[in-house]
């Protein structure tokens, strides 16, 4: 069996190991494969391995050995999944590999802004504490997070991730999902959509990309909610957006922002957020924390091994 990993360097930069996957055939591992790659690489093989790497109904076609596609993310938008299936073709993805690892940045960017540490580090550097009057300074009001309402969009893996950070902070958290949850942690409460943006002190996303939520945040939504208030985004960037975003930071219509995923990645050098003040961007890496990578590729060798033994998992299509 002739295994191909398509785009493995974002998953594996050289500190994982890719043997319990190279075991189960002829591997073939390429750090990325442009589209005009695709087809010399996959030739011949019945096991792909994706990540962003577009696999498409032409491409599907155009090799008749294959079998089995393993995306190695949870979203499978790179795969045309209808086409694969009339090809007869099994997909499957990794779901719920990472949730302590994206909680973990949506905090990151909350504590960046509240706490406004790298503001107070490049003022300590350049010589603002040597020179002060007293022990100490602040650039800005700083903000403690208990007490404060922390409103969840979405309530999935790494949304209750974030919820038990946040009680952990002695926050109140509210969530909205498309429908009423009764079944909730103690101390987590849902509301409505429009009440949560109208209350809410700090608002995170934890919803996939449909015709439904895109541009959820958009400029009637950012002007509903506090002027003090903080957006975080690290689900999809078609959530938001990101000339209205970018106007209401300039504006002053609401504090801060805190995303790491944009519109198209790696974004274009005019997207509005990367002028915009009181932002803070990370690269679309909330997941890639070593712990992460490495069980997502080993849910991905058990998705494959499932596959083989006649008892698939995962599957998506």
């Amino acid at each position: 069996m002739k295994i191909v990993v398509l785009d493995g360097y974002t998953l594996n930069p050289g500190d994982l190991d890719w043997q319990p996957l190279a075991a189960l055939g002829e591997f073939h591992c390429y750090g990325r494969t442009s589209p005009a790659e695709l087809l010399d690489r996959a030739q011949g093989a019945q096991v792909l391995l994706t990540n962003k790497t577009v696999l498409d109904a032409d491409a599907l076609s155009a090799l008749p050995d294959l079998e089995y596609i393993g995306v190695l993310a949870t979203g499978t938008n790179v795969v045309d999944l209808n086409a694969a299936s009339e090809l007869g073709i099994k997909v499957t993805n990794v779901p719920g590999y990472g949730p302590d690892a994206v909680a973990q940045m949506v905090f990151a960017h909350i504590l960046h802004h509240t706490q406004r540490l790298s503001d107070h580090h490049n003022a300590v550097v350049a010589g603002a504490w040597s020179q002060a009057p007293d022990f100490c300074f602040t650039l800005a009001q700083l903000q403690s997070l208990k007490g404060k309402t922390l409103g969840l969009v979405g309530f999935g893996d790494i949304g209750r991730q974030v919820a038990t950070i946040a009680k952990a902070f002695q926050m109140r958290v509210l969530v909205n999902t498309p429908s009423i949850k009764h079944d909730l942690p103690e101390g987590v409460c849902w509301c409505e959509r429009e009440a949560l943006f109208a209350c809410a002190d700090i608002i995170s996303l934890h919803c996939p990309l449909t015709s439904d939520t895109e541009k959820l945040i958009n400029r009637e939504r950012l002007s509903a909610m506090k002027a003090n208030a903080i957006l975080i985004n690290t689900a999809r960037g078609g959530l938001v957006d990101e000339q209205a975003l970018a106007d209401a930071l300039a504006q002053g219509k609401i504090a801060a922002a805190g995303v790491d995923v944009l519109s198209s990645e790696p974004p274009q050098a005019d997207n509005p957020l990367l002028s915009a003040p009181h932002i803070s961007i990370s690269p679309h890496n909330s997941w890639a924390t070593r712990e992460a990578r490495q069980q997502l590729l080993t849910i991905a060798i058990d998705n494959l091994k499932g596959y083989l033994a006649g008892q698939p998992v995962n599957l998506v299509n």
